[in-house]
């Protein structure tokens, strides 16, 4: 299923739904940022996904990154709530979902990368490249954040 971002466009569909999900902002001991190539969008993000019923919100971050990345995390911290109704994703099957995602922090436990359904490419980027990626800008300002360590209170947003 393919997908259109719209942040702050006049021109945007209106939202039918909500679904809450997650992002990771994953360093390695190296300082390096996890990211995945998404393939509904074709844009870089960080990993994450939708919440699942019976689901603990830690619980959906550690599957999530795992699903997508082939990376175990434990999560540090939260980065921020990310609930601006004036970005919405346009799915081809004509949900258009108002973003509701809370971003953690975590770091690296094990595993190894790889891609799935969900990711055509999985690495471990220099956050000085981050600027060569073709990155959403509300997923840019989760990496900022994310990035931001004298940030002293989670984002709420």
């Amino acid at each position: 299923m393919s997908r259109v971002d719209y942040f702050r466009d006049p021109n945007a569909p209106k939202a039918n739904s909500v679904v809450p999900s997650v992002t990771a902002v994953v360093l390695d001991d190296a300082g390096e940022l996890l990211l995945i190539h998404k393939t509904d969008n074709d844009l870089w993000a960080l990993p994450g996904g939708g919440h699942d019923i019976g689901e603990r919100v830690g619980d959906t971050v550690v599957r999530e990154v795992l699903e997508e990345t082939g990376i175990t995390v434990e999560i540090d911290s939260i980065v921020g709530l990310y609930t601006d109704p004036q970005h919405v994703l346009a799915y081809d099957d004509g949900e258009v979902r108002q973003q509701f995602s809370i971003c953690f922090r975590a770091h690296p436990t094990g595993g190894s990368l790889r891609t799935s359904s969900e990711s055509k490419e999985v690495r471990w980027v220099d956050p000085a490249d981050l600027d060569d990626l073709d990155i959403h800008p509300s997923m840019r300002l989760r990496i900022q954040h994310g990035l931001d360590d004298s940030r002293q209170e989670p984002y709420i947003g």
